[in-house]
């Protein structure tokens, strides 16, 4: 099947990060995490927990853009202290979108450049810091070249599997980083000493196509693949449940089909 574009690829990898959570709070941050977060709790590991960002535990993701006559299918009540009672006990999945990522997995999403000048100032590290020490978290990025992935990010705003920064040089007990979706290849910490690592190439594109983007070396998982398609029925939940509005045609320049075509 090749009739889907990038971003529906991209959902469908982002939904597999879930799987096998179980009970498990997931939050998707921007259009494609959080669409691959409702396409689990649909399709892959109905028994997460989820928000889509309002105060209630909800029955179903709720479709991004325009709501129209929706109403909320609600389970019940999700305050901020039961919100961070999940995140605290490790029961959370967080799928973030930050600006660059290291060999260690740190990342940053507060300023680029020379921190006392920077040449761009961002959000700040919001929940980044917290988020990293207390529950897994993955990462969504959807632009793969030499600026978002670096030898080390310009200031580090989640832990990673950096020693030099762990406080006594001790490992985080509940550091968790699993996945890396972006717009070439899907990877994960597998590599030697958590190395980041290629598990699968998206149709078209070739290892040395993503280590040429990627400021660091990469390692390659022994049975890379090619990321697996949409089927018919994910892709009637992405278009018709969960985005009917056409967001995630916004996500990559010019909507690009999920087959890259030869060069």
């Amino acid at each position: 099947m090749t009739d889907y574009t990038l971003a529906e690829l991209c959902v469908v990898a982002c939904a597999e990060i879930w799987r096998n959570d179980g009970e498990t709070l997931a939050t998707g941050i921007t259009v494609v995490p959080r669409l691959g977060a409702g396409l689990a709790k649909l399709a892959v590991n109905p028994a997460i927990m989820m928000t889509d960002a309002e105060c209630s535990l909800l029955d179903e993701p709720v479709p991004v853009g325009p709501r129209g006559d929706y109403r909320l299918k609600v389970e019940g009540w999700m305050s901020y202290a039961r919100t961070f009672d999940n995140i605290y006990g490790g029961k959370r999945h967080a799928l973030v979108a930050p600006v660059q990522i290291d060999r260690f997995g740190q990342t940053n999403i507060s300023t680029i450049g020379d921190r006392g000048k920077p040449k761009a100032a961002l959000l700040g590290v919001r929940g980044f810091p917290g988020n990293s020490i207390n529950h897994a978290n993955s990462y969504f990025m959807p632009s793969h070249d030499t600026r978002a992935f670096v030898a080390e990010v310009d200031y580090v705003c989640s832990v990673g599997y950096n020693p030099a920064r762990w406080p006594g040089g001790v490992k985080p007990k509940f550091l968790d980083l699993r996945r890396i979706i972006s717009n070439l290849a899907v990877m994960d910490f597998g590599g030697k000493d958590n190395a980041i690592r290629v598990v699968s190439l998206h149709p078209g594109v070739t290892f040395d196509e993503v280590q040429a983007a990627t400021g660091f070396p990469l390692e390659r998982a022994p049975d890379v693949g090619v990321t697996p398609a949409p089927n018919p029925e994910q892709l009637k939940l992405i278009r018709e449940k969960l985005d009917p509005h056409g967001m995630r045609a916004t996500v990559f320049k010019g909507d690009p089909p999920g087959v890259r075509a030869a060069a």
